[in-house]
Protein backbone atom coordinates (compact mmCIF):
# COMPACT_ATOMS: atom_id res chain seq x y z
CA UNK A 1 0.00 0.00 0.00
CA UNK A 2 1.50 3.35 -0.96
CA UNK A 3 1.45 6.53 1.06
CA UNK A 4 -1.06 8.04 -1.35
CA UNK A 5 -3.42 5.14 -0.90
CA UNK A 6 -3.12 5.25 2.87
CA UNK A 7 -4.35 8.85 2.94
CA UNK A 8 -7.72 7.61 1.73
CA UNK A 9 -8.00 4.86 4.37
CA UNK A 10 -9.58 7.03 7.04
CA UNK A 11 -11.17 5.15 9.95
CA UNK A 12 -11.85 7.58 12.78
CA UNK A 13 -15.51 8.62 13.10
CA UNK A 14 -17.57 5.76 14.48
CA UNK A 15 -20.99 7.16 13.61
CA UNK A 16 -19.99 7.80 10.00
CA UNK A 17 -18.63 4.27 9.70
CA UNK A 18 -21.88 2.86 11.08
CA UNK A 19 -23.80 4.49 8.23
CA UNK A 20 -21.26 3.34 5.64
CA UNK A 21 -20.39 -0.26 6.58
CA UNK A 22 -21.42 -0.78 10.19
CA UNK A 23 -24.97 -1.84 9.38
CA UNK A 24 -23.65 -4.67 7.20
CA UNK A 25 -20.85 -5.49 9.63
CA UNK A 26 -23.45 -6.44 12.24
CA UNK A 27 -25.17 -8.84 9.84
CA UNK A 28 -21.88 -10.54 8.95
CA UNK A 29 -20.86 -10.78 12.62
CA UNK A 30 -24.10 -12.56 13.49
CA UNK A 31 -23.71 -15.16 10.72
CA UNK A 32 -20.02 -15.64 11.51
CA UNK A 33 -20.70 -16.33 15.20
CA UNK A 34 -23.58 -18.66 14.40
CA UNK A 35 -21.25 -20.86 12.37
CA UNK A 36 -18.41 -20.60 14.87
CA UNK A 37 -20.68 -21.94 17.64
CA UNK A 38 -18.24 -21.43 20.57
CA UNK A 39 -18.88 -22.83 24.04
CA UNK A 40 -20.22 -20.45 26.72
CA UNK A 41 -18.11 -19.04 29.53
CA UNK A 42 -15.04 -18.20 27.43
CA UNK A 43 -12.79 -15.15 27.50
CA UNK A 44 -12.76 -13.29 24.16
CA UNK A 45 -10.55 -10.66 22.55
CA UNK A 46 -11.73 -8.82 19.43
CA UNK A 47 -8.71 -7.49 17.53
CA UNK A 48 -9.39 -4.43 15.40
CA UNK A 49 -12.84 -4.19 16.94
CA UNK A 50 -13.88 -1.02 15.11
CA UNK A 51 -17.23 0.23 16.38
CA UNK A 52 -17.81 -3.05 18.20
CA UNK A 53 -20.10 -5.00 15.88
CA UNK A 54 -18.40 -8.35 16.49
CA UNK A 55 -17.67 -7.81 20.19
CA UNK A 56 -21.26 -6.74 20.88
CA UNK A 57 -22.62 -9.72 18.95
CA UNK A 58 -20.35 -12.12 20.84
CA UNK A 59 -21.50 -10.66 24.15
CA UNK A 60 -25.15 -10.97 23.15
CA UNK A 61 -25.22 -14.49 21.74
CA UNK A 62 -22.18 -16.45 22.97
CA UNK A 63 -22.51 -16.10 26.76
CA UNK A 64 -18.83 -15.22 27.21
CA UNK A 65 -17.12 -14.74 30.56
CA UNK A 66 -15.58 -11.50 29.29
CA UNK A 67 -14.99 -9.66 25.99
CA UNK A 68 -12.16 -7.23 25.31
CA UNK A 69 -12.25 -5.10 22.17
CA UNK A 70 -9.03 -3.53 20.90
CA UNK A 71 -8.66 -0.92 18.16
CA UNK A 72 -6.14 1.79 17.36
CA UNK A 73 -8.89 4.32 16.51
CA UNK A 74 -9.95 6.36 19.52
CA UNK A 75 -13.14 7.38 17.72
CA UNK A 76 -14.14 3.80 17.02
CA UNK A 77 -13.38 2.69 20.57
CA UNK A 78 -15.49 5.53 21.95
CA UNK A 79 -18.43 4.50 19.75
CA UNK A 80 -18.07 0.85 20.75
CA UNK A 81 -17.85 1.67 24.46
CA UNK A 82 -21.14 3.59 24.43
CA UNK A 83 -23.04 0.35 23.84
CA UNK A 84 -20.85 -2.01 25.88
CA UNK A 85 -22.66 -4.77 27.77
CA UNK A 86 -21.62 -5.89 31.24
CA UNK A 87 -18.35 -7.79 31.05
CA UNK A 88 -17.38 -6.11 27.77
CA UNK A 89 -14.77 -3.38 27.57
CA UNK A 90 -12.88 -1.56 24.83
CA UNK A 91 -9.38 -0.12 24.80
CA UNK A 92 -7.18 1.76 22.34
CA UNK A 93 -4.24 -0.43 21.36
CA UNK A 94 -2.47 -1.81 18.31
CA UNK A 95 -3.30 -5.22 16.87
CA UNK A 96 0.39 -6.10 16.79
CA UNK A 97 0.93 -5.27 20.48
CA UNK A 98 -2.11 -6.52 22.37
CA UNK A 99 -2.30 -5.36 26.00
CA UNK A 100 -2.85 -8.88 27.36
CA UNK A 101 -0.73 -11.66 28.88
CA UNK A 102 0.33 -14.75 26.96
CA UNK A 103 -2.36 -17.46 26.78
CA UNK A 104 -4.84 -15.26 28.65
CA UNK A 105 -7.87 -15.73 26.38
CA UNK A 106 -9.87 -18.61 24.96
CA UNK A 107 -10.95 -16.94 21.71
CA UNK A 108 -9.34 -14.27 19.52
CA UNK A 109 -11.45 -12.89 16.68
CA UNK A 110 -11.15 -10.09 14.16
CA UNK A 111 -13.81 -8.69 11.87
CA UNK A 112 -13.14 -6.74 8.66
CA UNK A 113 -9.81 -5.36 9.88
CA UNK A 114 -6.84 -7.54 8.92
CA UNK A 115 -6.46 -6.24 5.37
CA UNK A 116 -6.04 -2.67 6.62
CA UNK A 117 -3.10 -3.54 8.86
CA UNK A 118 0.42 -2.86 7.53
CA UNK A 119 1.61 -6.29 8.78
CA UNK A 120 -1.39 -8.63 9.10
CA UNK A 121 0.86 -11.63 9.77
CA UNK A 122 2.19 -9.89 12.89
CA UNK A 123 -1.37 -9.33 14.10
CA UNK A 124 -2.27 -12.98 13.60
CA UNK A 125 0.82 -14.12 15.50
CA UNK A 126 -0.10 -11.72 18.31
CA UNK A 127 -3.60 -13.19 18.44
CA UNK A 128 -2.07 -16.67 18.66
CA UNK A 129 0.07 -15.47 21.56
CA UNK A 130 -3.03 -14.18 23.35
CA UNK A 131 -4.96 -17.48 23.32
CA UNK A 132 -4.31 -20.57 25.40
CA UNK A 133 -3.27 -23.89 23.79
CA UNK A 134 -6.36 -25.25 22.08
CA UNK A 135 -7.76 -21.72 21.85
CA UNK A 136 -9.61 -20.49 18.77
CA UNK A 137 -8.34 -17.77 16.42
CA UNK A 138 -10.87 -16.68 13.76
CA UNK A 139 -11.46 -13.71 11.48
CA UNK A 140 -13.30 -12.50 8.43
CA UNK A 141 -12.65 -9.89 5.75
CA UNK A 142 -14.77 -8.51 2.95
CA UNK A 143 -14.37 -10.20 -0.43
CA UNK A 144 -13.46 -7.00 -2.22
CA UNK A 145 -12.60 -8.73 -5.48
CA UNK A 146 -15.92 -10.38 -6.17
CA UNK A 147 -18.34 -10.32 -3.27
CA UNK A 148 -19.02 -6.66 -2.41
CA UNK A 149 -21.62 -5.59 -4.96
CA UNK A 150 -21.90 -1.99 -3.80
CA UNK A 151 -18.15 -1.41 -3.96
CA UNK A 152 -17.79 -3.17 -7.29
CA UNK A 153 -20.46 -0.84 -8.70
CA UNK A 154 -18.87 2.20 -7.05
CA UNK A 155 -15.35 1.59 -8.34
CA UNK A 156 -16.60 0.75 -11.84
CA UNK A 157 -18.39 4.10 -11.85
CA UNK A 158 -15.40 5.95 -10.40
CA UNK A 159 -12.98 4.45 -12.92
CA UNK A 160 -15.33 5.35 -15.78
CA UNK A 161 -15.16 8.99 -14.67
CA UNK A 162 -11.57 9.02 -13.40
CA UNK A 163 -9.23 6.19 -14.53
CA UNK A 164 -6.78 7.12 -11.75
CA UNK A 165 -9.34 5.93 -9.19
CA UNK A 166 -8.39 2.34 -10.05
CA UNK A 167 -5.31 2.57 -7.83
CA UNK A 168 -7.53 2.90 -4.76
CA UNK A 169 -9.91 0.02 -5.52
CA UNK A 170 -9.78 -2.45 -2.61
CA UNK A 171 -9.95 -5.41 -4.99
CA UNK A 172 -6.53 -4.43 -6.37
CA UNK A 173 -4.99 -3.45 -3.05
CA UNK A 174 -6.02 -6.26 -0.72
CA UNK A 175 -4.95 -9.70 -2.01
CA UNK A 176 -5.36 -10.94 1.57
CA UNK A 177 -9.13 -10.94 1.09
CA UNK A 178 -9.23 -14.35 -0.60
CA UNK A 179 -9.74 -17.77 1.01
CA UNK A 180 -6.44 -19.27 -0.08
CA UNK A 181 -4.41 -16.33 1.16
CA UNK A 182 -6.27 -16.23 4.47
CA UNK A 183 -5.81 -19.94 5.02
CA UNK A 184 -2.09 -19.69 4.31
CA UNK A 185 -1.78 -16.79 6.77
CA UNK A 186 -3.35 -18.91 9.52
CA UNK A 187 -1.21 -21.95 8.74
CA UNK A 188 1.98 -19.90 8.66
CA UNK A 189 1.11 -18.54 12.12
CA UNK A 190 1.28 -22.10 13.43
CA UNK A 191 -2.46 -22.70 13.75
CA UNK A 192 -3.98 -26.12 13.09
CA UNK A 193 -7.38 -27.37 11.88
CA UNK A 194 -7.50 -24.32 9.61
CA UNK A 195 -10.60 -23.82 7.45
CA UNK A 196 -12.16 -21.04 5.38
CA UNK A 197 -15.74 -20.38 4.31
CA UNK A 198 -17.86 -17.62 2.76
CA UNK A 199 -20.28 -15.49 4.74
CA UNK A 200 -22.94 -13.81 2.57
CA UNK A 201 -25.50 -11.23 3.68
CA UNK A 202 -28.01 -9.06 1.79
CA UNK A 203 -27.42 -5.31 1.61
CA UNK A 204 -30.74 -3.58 1.01
CA UNK A 205 -30.89 0.18 0.46
CA UNK A 206 -34.15 2.13 0.60
CA UNK A 207 -33.04 4.20 -2.37
CA UNK A 208 -30.11 5.88 -4.08
CA UNK A 209 -29.68 8.45 -1.30
CA UNK A 210 -29.47 5.68 1.32
CA UNK A 211 -26.68 4.08 -0.69
CA UNK A 212 -24.86 7.25 -1.78
CA UNK A 213 -24.91 9.51 1.29
CA UNK A 214 -22.61 7.30 3.43
CA UNK A 215 -20.00 7.54 0.65
CA UNK A 216 -19.75 11.26 1.44
CA UNK A 217 -18.70 10.78 5.08
CA UNK A 218 -15.00 10.20 4.40
CA UNK A 219 -14.67 6.86 6.24
CA UNK A 220 -12.77 4.30 4.17
CA UNK A 221 -11.07 4.19 0.75
CA UNK A 222 -14.09 4.93 -1.45
CA UNK A 223 -15.45 7.79 0.72
CA UNK A 224 -11.88 9.04 1.14
CA UNK A 225 -11.53 9.16 -2.63
CA UNK A 226 -14.75 11.16 -2.97
CA UNK A 227 -13.74 13.56 -0.19
CA UNK A 228 -10.59 14.44 -2.14
CA UNK A 229 -12.35 14.69 -5.52
CA UNK A 230 -13.67 17.94 -7.02
CA UNK A 231 -17.47 18.39 -6.71
CA UNK A 232 -17.94 17.92 -10.45
CA UNK A 233 -16.21 14.53 -10.31
CA UNK A 234 -18.36 13.46 -7.34
CA UNK A 235 -21.52 14.37 -9.26
CA UNK A 236 -20.41 12.41 -12.32
CA UNK A 237 -19.52 9.36 -10.21
CA UNK A 238 -22.97 9.48 -8.61
CA UNK A 239 -24.63 9.51 -12.02
CA UNK A 240 -22.47 6.66 -13.30
CA UNK A 241 -23.15 4.64 -10.15
CA UNK A 242 -26.92 5.16 -10.37
CA UNK A 243 -26.88 3.83 -13.91
CA UNK A 244 -25.33 0.56 -12.70
CA UNK A 245 -27.73 -0.19 -9.85
CA UNK A 246 -30.66 -2.66 -9.97
CA UNK A 247 -33.38 -0.27 -8.81
CA UNK A 248 -36.74 -1.85 -7.93
CA UNK A 249 -40.11 -0.29 -8.61
CA UNK A 250 -40.24 1.22 -5.12
CA UNK A 251 -36.79 2.74 -5.58
CA UNK A 252 -35.00 0.25 -3.34
CA UNK A 253 -31.70 -1.38 -4.28
CA UNK A 254 -30.93 -4.96 -3.21
CA UNK A 255 -27.32 -6.12 -3.41
CA UNK A 256 -25.19 -8.63 -1.53
CA UNK A 257 -22.01 -8.56 0.50
CA UNK A 258 -19.69 -11.52 0.90
CA UNK A 259 -16.91 -11.95 3.42
CA UNK A 260 -14.37 -14.75 3.72
CA UNK A 261 -13.98 -16.27 7.17
CA UNK A 262 -11.04 -18.29 8.47
CA UNK A 263 -10.48 -20.15 11.73
CA UNK A 264 -7.88 -22.34 13.37
CA UNK A 265 -6.69 -23.49 16.77
CA UNK A 266 -3.47 -22.94 18.67
CA UNK A 267 -1.78 -26.33 19.11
Amino acid sequence: MTGGERRHDVWAAGDAYERYMGRWSRLVADVFLGRLAPAPGLSWIDVGCGTGALAHAAAARCAPRAVLGVDRSEGFVATAARAAAEGTRFVVADATALPVRDASHDVAVSGLALNFLPEPADAVRESVRAVRPGGLVAAYVWDYAGGMDVLRAFWAAAEEVDPDAAALDESRRFPLCRPGTLGALWTEAGLVDVSTRPVVVPTVFTGLDDLWTPFLAGQGPAPGYLAAAPPAVRDRVREALAARLPVAGDGSVTLRARAWAVEGRRP
